[in-house]
């Protein structure tokens, strides 16, 4: 079994930790991390577009690359050693949500952890780049929380309360009020 452990700032060590539980002990363990490339290349093009060419001074985007380049070293280092195993490492640059989906051909598993607003259940527990890798991975998503679930009375309500019974259509508008638009 291939499993790939998609490692972010934030979850990777429950990523890591979901991947050694549920893969068996002789599972191949990948790990990516993405680095997104905008950063470095705004701090380049501000140095030679607002400072102007051939200055002396140092480029910004140069220091910016070489810090992204060791915090991927580092996160990379620290997830490896918490896997306490072989691990092979997948270091990437680029649309991050895109070369999630790129590194996960060929797998047979895909860890990935929450991202957003993780103090209730529901679909906005996912940020845009991991609901993308979710609905596009080309093998099976494990979905996990960082940290323990929230309770279930975290699920928000319903938007329309009143229920109807089944083949009843639902009222266009709440009762007592008028709609949005009159109609024409």
């Amino acid at each position: 079994m291939r499993v790939l452990v998609w490692v972010t700032d934030d979850g990777w060590a429950a990523c890591v930790d979901a991947a050694l539980t549920i893969g068996p002990d002789d599972a191949e363990l990948t790990l990516v991390h993405v680095q997104p490339p905008d950063v470095a290349e705004l701090a380049h093009g501000a140095f030679s577009g607002l400072l102007g060419r051939g200055r002396a001074d140092p480029d910004p985007g140069d220091r910016l690359e070489s810090l992204a380049t060791e915090s991927q070293a580092t996160l990379l280092a620290a997830a490896a050693d918490r896997a306490g195993r072989p691990v092979t490492v997948d270091r990437r640059t680029g649309r991050v949500e895109r070369e999630v989906v790129a590194a996960a051909a060929g797998f047979d598993l895909l860890v990935v952890a929450r991202d957003g607003d993780r103090s209730r259940l529901g679909p906005k527990s996912l940020g845009p780049p991991t609901r993308f890798v979710v609905d596009h991975a080309p093998c099976p998503v494990l979905l996990i929380w960082p940290e323990p679930a929230p309770a279930i009375d975290s699920i928000p309500a319903p938007k329309h309360s009143q229920k109807h019974r089944p083949g009843e259509h639902p009222p266009k508008h709440e009762p007592g009020h008028r709609p949005k638009h009159p109609p024409r």
